[in-house]
């Protein structure tokens, strides 16, 4: 009986991504909410067969890739001038920690990655040396010709057109046995080298003398190398997302001797709202919101009022924490809507800074904002003054 095979995932995060623009290469800038790395990190990392991650990146990039991934573990391995070397001190890593039986190669620019192109690539080495996933070529292809020099300068003009019949379009991630493509690439760093490098490891692999079959890739495994890919990449996830509604509800009491604080805000008055926190009942029912709509639990849940920590802990941390939830889900908040139920204080006076209070924690603009105040016609606990309610809903895709 054999046993099974010990799988490594392979990322490449290592160039500087100048095309896509940016203040920092494009592997780490936020794509949904999240580092463009960390989305293929978490297909890998959550599929049940890939038994270890490794991150390529270059000189000096730990902090960024730490920022980026939060609290996913990944072995980290610094890269080279070009891919060819980054690629090869992965693989050398991979092979002083003991070796692997297969490894999945990927480039950090094509996130979208799913199981099902995992798992075809796994199935593929079954009996081949290498797999690299395709899609047939649908567009017409044709030379690109430089003009004669009496036209514009640097011109192109059309040339002939190329059959695409026996064209493909080649993806990542590109699945070898190790041990070939490890050889593929010591074989190739022992030669001298006229020609430029390989582009990627299928290549290398079919230099040496390695077969790598084809199986069916995927429209959303796009290259990201431009700015405006951003823009398609953000326009693909959010076809993806489902609007999700989430309400929450709370109640404290009023009670003197205490501060009053109401949606980040200091309200003067002539008592507080007691609690175990800072008592801020707006904000308490903003976080239930928020944690329904993603359907994370309360914040009872996530924040134990048994817990010493939370005592009169200021309660636009709860808040950060659940939009920081949602972010770590891929999601965004679309929209909150708050009312606060009570005799006093007015609200009024106090609403627009409220809702600049929200949307700074939240990271939305003013109009994403809503903060109402109504009562209940003197009748209940709020009625008589006796403690503030607050009711929220909000809105999210994920």
């Amino acid at each position: 009986m054999t046993s099974p095979s010990r799988t490594t995932a392979l990322i490449v995060a290592a160039g500087k991504g100048v095309r896509a623009g940016g203040e920092i290469p494009k592997q780490f800038a936020k794509l949904g909410g999240k580092a463009l790395v960390a989305w293929s990190v978490e297909a890998f990392a959550s599929h049940a067969d890939i038994d270890a991650v490794y991150v390529v990146i270059g000189q000096g990039q730990d902090a960024l890739l730490a920022d980026a991934l939060g609290d996913h573990t990944v072995k980290t391995v610094v890269g080279g001038a070009e891919r060819v070397d980054s690629v090869r001190a992965g693989l050398e890593a991979i092979a002083l920690a003991g070796g692997t039986d297969q490894v999945l190669i990927h480039d950090a620019a094509r996130p979208f990655l799913s199981h099902m192109v995992i798992n075809r690539l796994r199935s593929a080495l079954a009996t081949r040396h290498g797999a690299c996933p395709t899609l047939p070529s649908v567009d017409t292809l044709a030379v690109s010709e430089r003009a004669p020099a009496a036209l514009e300068a640097h011109a192109r003009t059309l040339g002939d057109v190329v059959d695409r019949s026996a064209l493909v379009r080649v993806q990542t991630p590109q699945a070898f046995r190790f041990d070939a493509i490890l050889a593929a690439h010591r074989n190739y760093l022992g030669r001298a080298h006229d020609e430029p490098p390989p582009t990627d490891d299928a290549q290398m692999a079919r230099g040496a003398g390695f077969d790598v079959v084809q199986v069916e890739g995927d429209a959303a495994l796009e290259k990201i190398t431009e700015a405006v890919d951003f823009g398609r990449a953000e326009a693909l996830i959010a076809s993806r997302r489902t609007s999700r509604t989430g309400m929450g509800f709370d109640v404290h009491r009023l009670e003197a001797g205490e501060e009053l604080w109401l949606c980040g805000i200091k309200v003067p008055h002539d008592k507080g709202l007691s609690g175990h926190s800072d008592a801020d009942v707006g904000l308490h029912a903003l976080t239930d919101a928020l944690l329904g709509a993603c359907a994370e639990g309360d914040i009872g849940s996530h924040f134990p009022p048994s817990d010493p920590q939370w005592r009169g802990a200021a309660s636009h941390r709860f808040v950060e924490h659940a939009r920081d939830v949602i972010t770590a889900k891929g999601g965004v908040i679309d929209h909150v809507d708050l009312t606060l139920i009570c005799e006093a204080p007015k609200i009024g006076p106090h609403r627009e800074a409220m809702r600049a209070a929200i949307a700074a924690m939240l990271c939305l603009d003013m109009d994403q904002v809503s903060v109402k105040a109504t009562t209940t016609e003197r009748l209940g606990l709020t009625g008589r003054g006796e403690g503030i309610a607050a009711q929220a809903l909000a809105t999210i895709r994920i």
